[in-house]
C-alpha cells in the first residue's frame, strides 16, 4: 500500500534513484564547464587590465562571417548569438525532461521548484527597481539579476569541496532550468526592438519541419543539422535573439524513449551537446564578455551609479530572499514537509548560490545596455555580484557542511557492493527516505 493520503510529503527528501542518476550526469558535466568557465572569466579579467588590452579588445571586435546572409558579426557576439545557442539548445531539451518525465511533469511536484523560481527572478528585478529609480538611474537593467548561472554556481560548490546532498542540488538544477525559460522569454519579449516578418516566418516553417521530423521519427544529424542552423540564422534576421532558436529547438526534442530506443533523440542529443555547451561555448562566451576593467574608479562605479548598484543587489539580496521566501511559501501551500535532517537555514544557503549569475545576466546586461560605457558598469556588476553571492553562499554552506557530509554518507553507503546504494533498497515506512 502506498503513504496515506494524508500524509504530507517530503522536501528534499531521497531522490528516485533514475532521478538521481540522470541528475548526477548532468550536475557532473555543468561542474565541469563551470570550471573551465571559472578559468575562462579569470583569463578574461586579466588579459583586459594588462598592457594588452588593446589586443583583447580587437581580437572581441574583429568581424567574420557571411553579409549576403547577414551573418556579419563581432568574435563577441558569434560567443553571445551563436555558441550561447548550443547552451540553451541544453537547457531547452532539460526543460523538456523535467515537463515530461521530471519534477515539473505534474503541477503538485512542480509548484514548489516553479514558485520558487518565479520568486526568485521577480523579486530581484524589484529590488533592481527599488534601488535604481530612487537614484535616477534607469529601468533598463531590471532583467540581468534574474537569472542563475548553474556551471559557475556548481564550480562554487565543487571548490568548496561541500557534500551538499544530492536532492539539495537537483532542486537548484531545477531552479536554474526554469530560471533559463524565464531569461529566455525576457530575452523573446522585452529585448527584440524591430521584426523581420519573413525571416520569422521562415524559422517558425523552420521548427513546424523540425517538430513534423521529431513525430515521424527522422533520424540522422545530417538532416537535423543543416535544418538547426538554417532555423538559427532564420531567427537571427528576424531580429529576435537568435538564442531563442536553441531553446525552441531543444524544446521540440523527444525525450521519452520508444520502446524500440535505449535512449531517446533529446538524451542523445543532450550527451553529445552538454560537454560542447559546458566545456567551450559558454567558456568562449564568458571570455569575451568578463573582459571589463577592474580599476579602482570601475569598482567605484559599481557602488555609486544606481544601475550597477541595482544589478549587485539584486543578485546578492534579491535573489536570496526572493528563492528563500518563495520556497517557504510554496512548501507551505502544498503541505510539503522539510527533510527532517534538513533545516530552512540550508534552503536559504541555496537561495544565497542561486545568486550567482554570470552568463546569462552578461548576455542580458549586453542587450540591455547598448551604450559600451555602462555595458561595462553593468557587466563589473555582475561579476561583483556574482563573487559576493558565492561567498555568502560559501559561508552559509561550509557551517552546515557535517551534517550534510552525514547524509552524504548514508545516502551513498553500498556494503554490499552491488552499484546500488543501500538506502534504495531499504524503506521503510516511516522512513524520511520514503521513497516515491
Amino acid at each position: 500500500m502506498g503513504p496515506s493520503q494524508h500524509e504530507r510529503s517530503i522536501f528534499l527528501g531521497l531522490l528516485p534513484w533514475a532521478e538521481r542518476t540522470a541528475v548526477a550526469r548532468a550536475l557532473r558535466a555543468e561542474t565541469v564547464g563551470g570550471l573551465a568557465l571559472l578559468v575562462a572569466a579569470v583569463v578574461a579579467l586579466a588579459w583586459a587590465n594588462t598592457p594588452w588590452s588593446a589586443a583583447y579588445e580587437a581580437v572581441r571586435d574583429f568581424h567574420v562571417g557571411i553579409p549576403a546572409l547577414g551573418l556579419d558579426l563581432s568574435v563577441e557576439h558569434w560567443a553571445s548569438e551563436g555558441l550561447l545557442s548550443i547552451f540553451f539548445l541544453v537547457a531547452g531539451i532539460e526543460l523538456k525532461r523535467e515537463l515530461t518525465l521530471g519534477e515539473l511533469r505534474t503541477p503538485a511536484k512542480a509548484a514548489l521548484p516553479v514558485v520558487a523560481a518565479v520568486c526568485g527572478m521577480a523579486v530581484p528585478a524589484g529590488v533592481y527597481l527599488a534601488v535604481s529609480l530612487p537614484r535616477g538611474g534607469t529601468a533598463d537593467g531590471w532583467a540581468v539579476p534574474m537569472a542563475t548561472d548553474i556551471a559557475f554556481a556548481l564550480a562554487v560548490l565543487a571548490i568548496l569541496s561541500t557534500h551538499l546532498p544530492s536532492a539539495l542540488r537537483a532542486f537548484l538544477l531545477t531552479l536554474a532550468v526554469v530560471d533559463d525559460l524565464g531569461a529566455i522569454l525576457v530575452i523573446a519579449l522585452f529585448f527584440t526592438s524591430s521584426l523581420n516578418l519573413l525571416a520569422l516566418g521562415g524559422a517558425i516553417a523552420g521548427l513546424t519541419i523540425f517538430y513534423l521530423m521529431q513525430r515521424k521519427r527522422v533520424r540522422g544529424w545530417w538532416w537535423y543539422v543543416p535544418l538547426g542552423l538554417t532555423i538559427w540564422a532564420l531567427t537571427y534576421n528576424s531580429g529576435i535573439h537568435a538564442t531563442v532558436a536553441g531553446v525552441a529547438m531543444g524544446l521540440l526534442l523527444r525525450t521519452r524513449r520508444d520502446p524500440d530506443e535505449q535512449v531517446s533523440c533529446g538524451e542523445r542529443t543532450e550527451h553529445h551537446l552538454r560537454p560542447v555547451s559546458a566545456g567551450i561555448a559558454v567558456p568562449l562566451f564568458a571570455l569575451f564578455a568578463a573582459g571589463v576593467s577592474i580599476s579602482p574608479s570601475a569598482l567605484g562605479s559599481v557602488f555609486r551609479e544606481p544601475e550597477p548598484l541595482g544589478v549587485v543587489l539584486g543578485l546578492v539580496v534579491g535573489k536570496t530572499i526572493g528563492i528563500f521566501i518563495g520556497t517557504y511559501l510554496a512548501a507551505r501551500f502544498t503541505r510539503a514537509q522539510l527533510n527532517p535532517d534538513l533545516a530552512w537555514a540550508d534552503v536559504l544557503a541555496l537561495a544565497a548560490v542561486s545568486g550567482v549569475g554570470f552568463t546569462v545576466a552578461l548576455l542580458i546586461g549586453e542587450l540591455a545596455f547598448t551604450n559600451p560605457v555602462d555595458a561595462e558598469h553593468i557587466k563589473a556588476a555582475v561579476v561583483t555580484g556574482s563573487l559576493i553571492a558565492a561567498g555568502l553562499a560559501a559561508m552559509l554552506i561550509k557551517r552546515r557542511n557535517t551534517i550534510y557530509r552525514r547524509i552524504y554518507e548514508e545516502e551513498n553507503r553500498d556494503e554490499d557492493e552491488d552499484s546500488v546504494p543501500d538506502v534504495y533498497q531499504q524503506a521503510p515506512r516511516s522512513s524520511r527516505h520514503r521513497l516515491p
